[in-house]
């Protein structure tokens, strides 16, 4: 027998001792090594990445789940966490050498509304749309929406501190956050879960693991702040000429409205277009042809409801003598407030649908972002003349998602080859003004070298100091998010 098999037979009995324990340990619903169970959630969901594991684990709670994580390290088993597996970075699918253990937390899918302290505790499988209408039926709302609302759980987005199309009033996940719940790399369950306004005994320890995406600690519930229910609220399509009025348009209904403009979403004709012909009964808001288009929703608690039709259509006459935007139209109800969302929330899946495409999360200043765009443009222009660029998403805080598609002839391994050229491009230019590679969807697997390349090497070495302080044995998400020192490779 030679040394590689004795290595490859051992590796196989310790793989076989740890599968055999955690069976023991959760049961039929806890734990799996059926491939047609696993197969599903072994590729991201812009299928990019497809890895293998060694088993699916479900925990149904944080003490299963500490028990499990002491079981890893007792075999040291990498340990790779995964939601509603909707992210776009790679950063809930695991490598290819079938080391690794998927954790599911979909089994922790528990929502407890507390209404009269505006707070809701869900357990980190809990689905954001269920959170939604667990709030709504307490007449509050969850102030953060986005387009996978349907599958997104409340641990990935603490995890990736993700933000959605209501962060110009209410802020990205970090703000929303009042309390976390968190296995440790040993298997220690630190409770954070208590929604103290003042709390000055040293550290935030929450924000540490809030963006973290499972590399330091595994969330496992998150108390979360909820604000009243709408009681009015005023969507409106707008047809305009470039992204400069735009944010003319933007400065304007702030200006004059304030805390009423609960978001702001722009999106070109392309993107339009493309949505429009996806969506089976699709209706234009606007009959007219317009190069750009904005979406916006003012919102108003009880006591301004009943001013804020008025008050909207004041703002939007003056924003149309000022010539700020060409044509709009309000919606006349839920249902039609509705449709207008869908076709912003559509962008995505249609396009995915229409042609492949490499999809960048960017943010600069939100004042120089239709700058930053014209650059972008230019430059892809010049050198990637045969790709389209498109670009949509939240003017107000800086946020655009760039999606660049890739020709009708383009080669098997455009998405690896080309494309990875295409993207190098693009966060050269956003880190050079001063932006970040990733406004909302995080680095995964998919960042990684882009971060090393791009950031700022003291903030790197800070991340790698507190990832080996609080995981030295490197078994959470490895390969994710925190780059490893210069000269080491990722296992």
């Amino acid at each position: 027998m030679t040394d590689e098999t004795g290595i490859l037979a051992r590796d196989e009995n310790m793989t076989e001792a740890f599968a055999n324990e955690a069976a023991a340990l959760l049961g039929d619903k806890g734990f799996t090594r059926d491939s047609d169970t696993i197969e599903p959630w072994l590729t991201d969901w812009r299928g990019r990445y497809t890895g293998k594991a060694l088993g699916m684990a479900s925990p149904a709670d944080a003490q299963e789940l500490s028990a499990l994580v002491k079981l890893c390290v007792k075999h040291g088993v990498p340990i790779v966490p995964q939601g509603g597996n909707s992210g776009m970075v790679g950063g809930a699918t695991p490598d290819k050498s079938g080391r690794a253990l998927l954790l599911s937390t979909r089994r922790m899918d528990v929502i407890s509304v507390d209404p009269e302290a505006r707070e809701a505790k869900c357990g980190a499988g809990a689905i954001l749309e269920h959170l939604h209408d667990a709030a709504e039926a307490k007449n509050l709302r969850f102030p953060l929406s986005l387009g996978g609302k349907g599958s997104a759980t409340i641990g990935g987005l603490v995890s990736t501190n993700a933000g959605g199309t209501q962060v110009l009033r209410h802020g990205v996940m970090r703000s929303l956050v009042l309390g976390l719940e968190v296995v440790m790399p040993d298997g220690a369950i630190l409770d954070l879960t208590s929604p103290l306004k003042k709390d000055n005994r040293g550290f935030d320890l929450k924000q540490i693991f809030i963006g973290s995406e499972g590399t330091l600690g595994i969330v496992t519930a998150a108390v979360v702040k909820l604000s009243p229910a709408i009681a009015e609220r005023r969507v409106v399509w707008t047809g305009l000429g470039d992204l400069h009025a735009a944010r003319r348009l933007l400065l304007h209904c702030e200006r004059e409205l304030g805390g009423a403009l609960e978001g702001f979403e722009v999106l070109p004709e392309s993107c339009y277009r493309t949505v429009i012909d996806y969506l089976p009964g699709a209706k234009p808001p606007l009959e007219s042809h317009h190069v750009w288009h904005a979406l916006l929703e003012f919102a108003a608690d009880q006591e301004q409801a009943a001013t804020l039709g008025d008050r909207v259509e004041r703002c939007l006459a003056a924003a149309m003598e000022e010539g700020l935007f060409d044509d709009a139209a309000i919606a006349a109800n839920e249902t039609q407030a509705e449709a207008f969302w869908q076709l912003r929330e559509m962008i995505a899946p249609a396009e995915r649908a229409h042609a492949r495409a490499v999809q960048h999360d960017i943010s600069v200043p939100p004042a120089d972002m239709p700058e930053t765009l014209s650059v972008i443009e230019d430059a892809l222009a010049q050198e990637f003349p045969d790709h389209e660029v498109r670009a949509f998403g939240h003017l107000g805080d800086g946020n655009i998602h760039l999606h660049v598609l890739a020709p009708a002839n383009a080669a098997d391994d455009w998405d690896f080859g080309k494309a990875k050229e295409v993207s190098a491009r693009v966060y050269r230019i956003v880190s050079d003004r001063g932006g970040s590679i990733s406004a909302e969807h995080g680095i995964g697997q998919d960042k990684l070298a882009t971060l090393e390349e791009t950031h700022d090497p003291a903030a790197l070495e800070l991340m790698r100091t507190i990832k080996e302080a609080v995981d030295p044995a490197g078994l959470l998400n490895p390969g994710k998010l925190v780059p490893l020192a210069r000269g080491e490779a990722n296992t």
